[in-house]
């Protein structure tokens, strides 16, 4: 007769949906003991679109779609893939922002073997790929929280190799983002950057987190994408809401955000 697998050698049995609540646990355990082990103390997270691309690799898709154009100038598709291209090219200064705000602050927050202010992405490309090359341009390290979709994410080249996690469950990675966040960064993205900002503000509105510092980088896309004095007006939050976030525009001024919200927290090694 063949031996019998122990219980924890059954993946077929650990894949089961009697052990959902097994699974989970795994998924908060494991980045907690490897980043516990990595001297990771606090983060900064990053959000944005995994679209938004480099600026060099925005002006060679630009190239591309012209070179497409003039060979058929009459197509209104290969049109619409250059105006496409063009605002991705315009958008793409999100990215150098992102790169140059995550090293700031890695540089400024690395300085020991325990590190304050990690940069955390979703480990994805656009944004996240910026921030995590941020951090790895001043050797620094980063942390990425993959998950797994049906259009499979890739993690980016820049995250530390050991901090480069895999989640099943949006639930767990979400607490991970916050677990030791003292900054939430949200750069111009979709549905998912909208996901992670609202339940964040949701989060420190109802006090189930403390207050930290919400920075939404680029003031004209969420102005033009939301208006929040409506929320105001029409009673459905308060005035005082609106001053769990601020804008901003430059690395150095989110720096600066951070750095007076936290005026004592790196006077030395960190």
């Amino acid at each position: 007769m063949k031996q019998p697998l122990k219980a924890y050698e059954d993946v077929a049995f650990l894949k089961s949906e009697h052990c959902r609540a097994v699974r989970l646990q795994l998924e908060m355990l494991k980045p907690e003991v490897v980043m516990s082990a990595e001297g990771v103390r606090s983060t900064i997270v990053i959000f944005g679109s995994a679209r938004l691309p480099s600026p060099e690799k925005a002006a060679r898709e630009v190239a591309r779609a012209e070179r497409e154009l003039a060979s058929h100038p009459d197509s209104e598709s290969l049109r619409a893939a250059l105006d496409w291209a063009r605002a991705m090219q315009e958008q793409s200064r999100y990215y150098t922002v992102a790169r140059e705000f995550a090293a700031l602050i890695s540089r400024h927050g690395q300085t020991c073997d325990a590190c304050d202010y990690v940069v955390v992405t979703g480990g994805g490309g656009g944004i996240m790929e910026a921030g995590n090359r941020g951090a790895a341009d001043v050797s620094a390290k980063s942390v990425g929280l993959n998950i797994s979709l049906p259009f499979e994410q890739e993690p980016n080249p820049y995250i530390t190799p050991g901090l480069c996690f895999q989640f099943h469950y949006f639930s767990i990675r979400k607490m991970h983002f916050l677990l030791r966040a003292k900054a939430l960064c949200a750069f111009p993205g979709g549905f998912g950057t909208m996901d992670e900002l609202f339940e964040t503000l949701t989060l420190i509105q109802t006090g189930k987190i403390p207050r930290i510092p919400v920075l939404l980088y680029g003031r004209e896309f969420w102005e033009e994408l939301i208006n929040w004095d409506v929320f105001v007006r029409r009673g459905l939050i308060s005035p005082e809401d609106l001053e769990l976030f601020s804008y901003c525009e430059t690395a150095e001024e989110g720096w600066q955000a951070i750095r007076t919200f936290y005026p004592d927290r790196l006077g030395g090694c960190c």
